[in-house]
Protein backbone atom coordinates (compact mmCIF):
# COMPACT_ATOMS: atom_id res chain seq x y z
CA UNK A 1 0.00 0.00 0.00
CA UNK A 2 1.32 3.44 -1.35
CA UNK A 3 1.97 5.84 1.61
CA UNK A 4 1.84 9.67 1.57
CA UNK A 5 5.54 10.02 0.15
CA UNK A 6 5.16 7.40 -2.74
CA UNK A 7 1.44 9.34 -3.67
CA UNK A 8 3.89 12.71 -3.84
CA UNK A 9 6.58 10.82 -5.54
CA UNK A 10 4.04 9.40 -8.32
CA UNK A 11 1.61 12.53 -8.65
CA UNK A 12 4.80 15.07 -9.50
CA UNK A 13 5.96 12.23 -12.00
CA UNK A 14 2.80 12.75 -13.85
CA UNK A 15 3.18 16.18 -13.66
CA UNK A 16 6.70 16.27 -14.71
CA UNK A 17 6.00 13.89 -18.10
CA UNK A 18 2.79 16.46 -18.78
CA UNK A 19 5.03 19.39 -18.85
CA UNK A 20 7.97 17.94 -20.75
CA UNK A 21 5.02 17.33 -23.23
CA UNK A 22 3.82 20.70 -23.46
CA UNK A 23 7.55 21.70 -23.43
CA UNK A 24 8.40 19.15 -26.73
CA UNK A 25 4.81 21.02 -28.06
CA UNK A 26 6.40 24.51 -27.89
CA UNK A 27 9.56 23.69 -29.27
CA UNK A 28 7.90 22.16 -32.44
CA UNK A 29 5.26 25.01 -33.34
CA UNK A 30 5.78 25.41 -36.50
CA UNK A 31 4.27 27.59 -40.02
CA UNK A 32 1.49 24.93 -39.63
CA UNK A 33 0.15 26.63 -36.37
CA UNK A 34 -0.02 30.28 -38.11
CA UNK A 35 -1.64 28.10 -41.51
CA UNK A 36 -3.73 26.92 -38.74
CA UNK A 37 -4.62 30.43 -37.32
CA UNK A 38 -5.33 32.31 -40.51
CA UNK A 39 -7.73 29.32 -41.85
CA UNK A 40 -9.66 30.12 -38.64
CA UNK A 41 -9.46 33.79 -38.30
CA UNK A 42 -10.82 33.65 -42.50
CA UNK A 43 -13.69 31.75 -41.32
CA UNK A 44 -16.49 33.34 -42.26
CA UNK A 45 -18.94 30.46 -40.33
CA UNK A 46 -17.93 28.80 -37.87
CA UNK A 47 -15.03 26.46 -36.26
CA UNK A 48 -16.78 22.48 -36.08
CA UNK A 49 -14.65 20.52 -33.43
CA UNK A 50 -14.57 16.74 -33.52
CA UNK A 51 -13.29 14.18 -31.69
CA UNK A 52 -13.94 11.22 -29.84
CA UNK A 53 -13.70 9.37 -26.48
CA UNK A 54 -11.19 11.76 -24.41
CA UNK A 55 -10.16 13.28 -27.61
CA UNK A 56 -13.80 14.81 -27.56
CA UNK A 57 -13.78 15.50 -24.30
CA UNK A 58 -10.93 18.14 -24.88
CA UNK A 59 -12.30 18.79 -28.08
CA UNK A 60 -15.32 20.27 -26.00
CA UNK A 61 -13.22 22.48 -23.85
CA UNK A 62 -11.64 23.52 -27.31
CA UNK A 63 -14.87 24.93 -28.50
CA UNK A 64 -16.08 26.53 -25.25
CA UNK A 65 -12.69 28.60 -25.00
CA UNK A 66 -12.93 29.70 -28.70
CA UNK A 67 -16.45 30.94 -28.53
CA UNK A 68 -15.62 32.75 -25.44
CA UNK A 69 -12.68 34.48 -26.92
CA UNK A 70 -14.19 35.87 -29.91
CA UNK A 71 -14.11 32.71 -32.31
CA UNK A 72 -17.69 31.31 -33.04
CA UNK A 73 -17.14 27.26 -32.62
CA UNK A 74 -19.31 24.62 -31.44
CA UNK A 75 -18.52 20.66 -30.75
CA UNK A 76 -20.22 18.04 -33.07
CA UNK A 77 -19.65 14.00 -32.03
CA UNK A 78 -18.18 12.45 -34.73
CA UNK A 79 -20.84 9.14 -34.54
CA UNK A 80 -24.23 11.79 -34.39
CA UNK A 81 -22.63 13.67 -37.10
CA UNK A 82 -22.67 10.55 -39.31
CA UNK A 83 -26.19 10.12 -38.35
CA UNK A 84 -27.62 13.58 -39.40
CA UNK A 85 -25.36 16.02 -37.18
CA UNK A 86 -23.39 16.59 -39.84
CA UNK A 87 -25.78 18.78 -41.82
CA UNK A 88 -24.97 21.27 -38.85
CA UNK A 89 -21.45 22.04 -40.72
CA UNK A 90 -21.72 24.72 -43.91
CA UNK A 91 -19.18 25.59 -46.40
CA UNK A 92 -18.42 28.40 -44.72
CA UNK A 93 -17.04 26.44 -41.68
CA UNK A 94 -13.91 25.38 -40.71
CA UNK A 95 -13.08 21.49 -39.17
CA UNK A 96 -11.02 21.07 -36.50
CA UNK A 97 -10.44 17.62 -35.68
CA UNK A 98 -9.10 15.73 -32.58
CA UNK A 99 -7.83 11.89 -32.94
CA UNK A 100 -4.51 10.75 -31.27
CA UNK A 101 -4.07 7.98 -33.20
CA UNK A 102 -5.07 10.08 -36.75
CA UNK A 103 -7.22 6.80 -37.23
CA UNK A 104 -10.52 7.22 -35.23
CA UNK A 105 -13.01 5.32 -37.49
CA UNK A 106 -15.74 7.91 -36.56
CA UNK A 107 -14.27 10.56 -38.14
CA UNK A 108 -12.43 9.00 -40.88
CA UNK A 109 -16.24 8.32 -42.41
CA UNK A 110 -16.91 12.24 -42.25
CA UNK A 111 -14.30 12.71 -44.17
CA UNK A 112 -15.26 12.74 -47.71
CA UNK A 113 -18.22 14.83 -47.07
CA UNK A 114 -16.14 17.34 -45.11
CA UNK A 115 -13.56 17.19 -48.65
CA UNK A 116 -17.10 17.49 -50.98
CA UNK A 117 -18.30 20.34 -49.29
CA UNK A 118 -14.74 21.88 -49.62
CA UNK A 119 -14.52 22.54 -45.92
CA UNK A 120 -10.87 23.07 -44.98
CA UNK A 121 -10.01 20.93 -42.31
CA UNK A 122 -7.20 21.30 -39.08
CA UNK A 123 -6.39 18.13 -37.69
CA UNK A 124 -4.82 17.74 -34.08
CA UNK A 125 -2.99 14.46 -34.07
CA UNK A 126 -0.04 12.50 -32.47
CA UNK A 127 0.78 11.08 -35.78
CA UNK A 128 1.93 13.31 -38.71
CA UNK A 129 1.58 9.93 -40.92
CA UNK A 130 -1.81 8.78 -39.99
CA UNK A 131 -4.62 9.30 -42.59
CA UNK A 132 -6.35 12.14 -41.03
CA UNK A 133 -3.09 14.01 -40.66
CA UNK A 134 -2.45 13.96 -44.59
CA UNK A 135 -6.18 14.37 -45.16
CA UNK A 136 -6.42 17.62 -43.48
CA UNK A 137 -5.39 20.81 -44.94
CA UNK A 138 -3.17 22.27 -41.94
CA UNK A 139 -2.06 19.23 -39.59
CA UNK A 140 -0.72 20.34 -36.14
CA UNK A 141 1.53 18.05 -34.25
CA UNK A 142 0.48 17.34 -30.63
CA UNK A 143 2.61 13.95 -30.48
CA UNK A 144 3.95 13.04 -26.94
CA UNK A 145 6.79 11.01 -25.91
CA UNK A 146 4.70 8.79 -23.48
CA UNK A 147 2.14 9.09 -21.66
CA UNK A 148 1.74 9.40 -17.73
CA UNK A 149 0.29 6.51 -17.38
CA UNK A 150 2.81 3.89 -16.43
CA UNK A 151 0.64 1.26 -18.60
CA UNK A 152 0.80 3.72 -21.44
CA UNK A 153 -2.76 3.52 -22.34
CA UNK A 154 -4.34 5.95 -20.52
CA UNK A 155 -4.46 9.62 -22.58
CA UNK A 156 -3.28 11.51 -19.91
CA UNK A 157 0.35 13.46 -21.45
CA UNK A 158 -1.98 13.19 -24.72
CA UNK A 159 -5.09 14.98 -23.97
CA UNK A 160 -2.84 17.31 -22.57
CA UNK A 161 -0.93 18.35 -25.37
CA UNK A 162 -4.00 18.84 -27.40
CA UNK A 163 -5.67 21.15 -25.06
CA UNK A 164 -2.64 22.99 -24.53
CA UNK A 165 -2.42 23.23 -28.54
CA UNK A 166 -6.44 24.32 -28.86
CA UNK A 167 -5.41 27.02 -25.86
CA UNK A 168 -2.84 28.31 -28.23
CA UNK A 169 -5.03 28.57 -30.86
CA UNK A 170 -7.49 30.74 -28.38
CA UNK A 171 -5.47 33.18 -27.44
CA UNK A 172 -3.98 33.61 -30.36
CA UNK A 173 -7.02 34.43 -32.42
CA UNK A 174 -7.76 36.45 -29.11
CA UNK A 175 -4.88 38.33 -30.00
CA UNK A 176 -5.37 38.54 -33.60
CA UNK A 177 -8.99 39.46 -33.58
CA UNK A 178 -8.17 42.64 -30.62
CA UNK A 179 -10.57 41.12 -28.45
CA UNK A 180 -10.93 43.03 -25.58
CA UNK A 181 -11.75 42.43 -21.66
CA UNK A 182 -15.16 44.06 -22.74
CA UNK A 183 -16.05 41.46 -25.36
CA UNK A 184 -14.95 38.61 -23.04
CA UNK A 185 -17.47 40.12 -20.33
CA UNK A 186 -20.05 40.32 -23.11
CA UNK A 187 -20.34 36.42 -23.61
CA UNK A 188 -20.11 36.23 -19.78
CA UNK A 189 -22.45 38.62 -18.31
CA UNK A 190 -23.69 36.08 -15.86
CA UNK A 191 -19.85 36.00 -14.27
CA UNK A 192 -18.30 37.48 -12.04
CA UNK A 193 -16.51 39.32 -15.20
CA UNK A 194 -19.02 40.21 -16.38
CA UNK A 195 -20.53 41.94 -13.37
CA UNK A 196 -17.36 44.11 -12.99
CA UNK A 197 -17.38 44.93 -16.98
CA UNK A 198 -20.85 45.75 -17.73
CA UNK A 199 -22.53 47.04 -14.64
CA UNK A 200 -22.08 50.66 -14.35
CA UNK A 201 -23.10 52.97 -11.23
CA UNK A 202 -26.29 54.07 -12.30
CA UNK A 203 -27.42 50.32 -12.42
CA UNK A 204 -27.41 49.72 -8.40
CA UNK A 205 -27.26 53.46 -7.21
CA UNK A 206 -29.84 54.26 -4.90
CA UNK A 207 -31.74 57.55 -5.63
CA UNK A 208 -34.68 59.50 -5.33
CA UNK A 209 -36.16 59.30 -1.72
CA UNK A 210 -33.58 56.89 -1.33
CA UNK A 211 -31.06 59.39 -0.91
CA UNK A 212 -29.73 60.40 2.54
CA UNK A 213 -29.78 64.19 2.68
CA UNK A 214 -30.15 66.91 4.74
CA UNK A 215 -29.46 70.57 4.87
CA UNK A 216 -26.27 72.43 6.40
CA UNK A 217 -28.42 73.71 8.89
CA UNK A 218 -29.94 70.70 10.59
CA UNK A 219 -28.64 69.00 13.44
CA UNK A 220 -26.38 66.46 14.31
CA UNK A 221 -29.59 65.09 15.43
CA UNK A 222 -31.44 65.21 12.43
CA UNK A 223 -28.93 63.84 10.01
CA UNK A 224 -28.06 60.64 12.58
CA UNK A 225 -32.39 60.11 12.26
CA UNK A 226 -31.22 60.70 8.56
CA UNK A 227 -28.35 57.96 8.33
CA UNK A 228 -30.61 55.89 10.43
CA UNK A 229 -33.63 55.68 8.10
CA UNK A 230 -31.62 55.34 4.87
CA UNK A 231 -29.07 52.68 6.20
CA UNK A 232 -26.32 53.66 3.82
CA UNK A 233 -23.58 54.58 6.71
CA UNK A 234 -23.61 58.09 5.55
CA UNK A 235 -25.87 61.66 4.36
CA UNK A 236 -25.35 63.89 1.91
CA UNK A 237 -25.30 67.48 2.98
CA UNK A 238 -26.71 69.75 -0.05
CA UNK A 239 -27.84 73.28 -0.17
CA UNK A 240 -31.01 74.26 -1.69
CA UNK A 241 -30.12 73.51 -5.43
CA UNK A 242 -29.09 69.87 -4.21
CA UNK A 243 -25.45 70.66 -4.77
CA UNK A 244 -23.26 68.67 -2.62
CA UNK A 245 -21.22 70.55 0.47
CA UNK A 246 -20.16 67.74 2.23
CA UNK A 247 -20.84 64.22 3.53
CA UNK A 248 -21.00 62.89 7.33
CA UNK A 249 -20.34 59.21 7.93
CA UNK A 250 -19.76 56.63 10.85
CA UNK A 251 -16.62 57.78 10.69
CA UNK A 252 -17.57 61.25 11.16
CA UNK A 253 -19.93 60.59 13.89
CA UNK A 254 -16.97 58.61 15.90
CA UNK A 255 -14.89 61.80 15.59
CA UNK A 256 -17.54 64.03 16.61
CA UNK A 257 -18.50 61.96 19.61
CA UNK A 258 -15.04 62.71 21.20
CA UNK A 259 -16.32 65.92 21.42
CA UNK A 260 -18.93 66.02 23.37
CA UNK A 261 -21.22 68.50 21.36
CA UNK A 262 -24.52 68.93 22.16
CA UNK A 263 -26.41 67.06 18.63
CA UNK A 264 -29.70 68.99 19.53
CA UNK A 265 -28.29 72.62 18.44
CA UNK A 266 -25.11 71.56 16.60
CA UNK A 267 -25.55 72.12 13.00
CA UNK A 268 -24.11 69.44 10.51
CA UNK A 269 -22.30 71.81 8.79
CA UNK A 270 -20.21 71.91 11.99
CA UNK A 271 -18.77 68.54 11.91
CA UNK A 272 -19.39 67.12 8.22
CA UNK A 273 -16.39 66.54 5.58
CA UNK A 274 -16.56 69.54 3.26
CA UNK A 275 -17.26 68.32 -0.49
CA UNK A 276 -16.98 64.10 0.46
CA UNK A 277 -15.70 61.11 -2.35
CA UNK A 278 -18.25 61.03 -5.09
CA UNK A 279 -18.29 59.68 -8.93
CA UNK A 280 -20.44 59.15 -12.03
CA UNK A 281 -23.38 57.15 -12.91
CA UNK A 282 -21.65 56.52 -15.67
CA UNK A 283 -18.82 54.89 -14.49
CA UNK A 284 -18.00 51.15 -14.03
CA UNK A 285 -18.94 50.10 -10.80
CA UNK A 286 -16.06 48.19 -10.86
CA UNK A 287 -14.10 52.25 -11.02
CA UNK A 288 -16.01 52.62 -7.75
CA UNK A 289 -14.81 50.02 -6.02
CA UNK A 290 -11.12 50.66 -7.09
CA UNK A 291 -12.17 53.94 -5.88
CA UNK A 292 -13.34 53.18 -2.43
CA UNK A 293 -10.42 50.73 -2.03
CA UNK A 294 -7.81 53.33 -2.78
CA UNK A 295 -9.26 56.25 -0.35
CA UNK A 296 -10.35 53.16 2.35
CA UNK A 297 -13.98 54.56 1.96
CA UNK A 298 -17.28 52.51 2.03
CA UNK A 299 -19.61 54.85 0.65
CA UNK A 300 -19.35 57.17 -2.37
CA UNK A 301 -22.10 59.81 -3.57
CA UNK A 302 -23.19 60.15 -7.17
CA UNK A 303 -23.51 63.54 -9.05
CA UNK A 304 -24.27 64.49 -12.26
CA UNK A 305 -22.82 67.08 -13.93
CA UNK A 306 -23.76 70.06 -12.49
CA UNK A 307 -22.64 68.70 -8.85
CA UNK A 308 -25.86 67.72 -7.84
CA UNK A 309 -26.84 64.66 -6.10
CA UNK A 310 -28.21 62.00 -7.87
CA UNK A 311 -27.61 58.67 -6.04
CA UNK A 312 -25.09 57.54 -3.71
CA UNK A 313 -24.19 53.53 -2.86
CA UNK A 314 -21.73 51.70 -0.21
CA UNK A 315 -19.61 48.48 -0.42
CA UNK A 316 -22.37 46.25 0.60
CA UNK A 317 -24.06 47.64 -2.88
CA UNK A 318 -21.11 46.91 -4.40
CA UNK A 319 -21.06 43.47 -2.67
CA UNK A 320 -24.66 42.07 -3.49
CA UNK A 321 -24.48 43.13 -6.66
CA UNK A 322 -21.07 40.52 -6.73
CA UNK A 323 -18.89 42.89 -8.22
CA UNK A 324 -16.68 42.61 -4.79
Amino acid sequence: MPNRTDFLALGRAVLEIEAEAVQRLRERLDDSFAEACSLLLACKGRTVVLGMGKSGHVGGKIAATLASTGTPAFFVHPGEASHGDLGMITGQDVVLALSNSGETDEILMLLPVIKRRGVPLVALTGRPGSTLAKAADVHLNVSVDKEACPLGLAPTASTTAALAMGDALAVALLEARGFTAEDFALSHPAGALGRRLLLHVEQMMHTGNDIPKVGPDATVSAALLEMSRKRLGMTTIVDADDKLLGIFTDGDLRRTLAKSLDFNATPIKAVMTPGGRSTKATVLAAEAMRLMEQHSINQLVVLDDHGRVVGALNMHDLLKAGVV
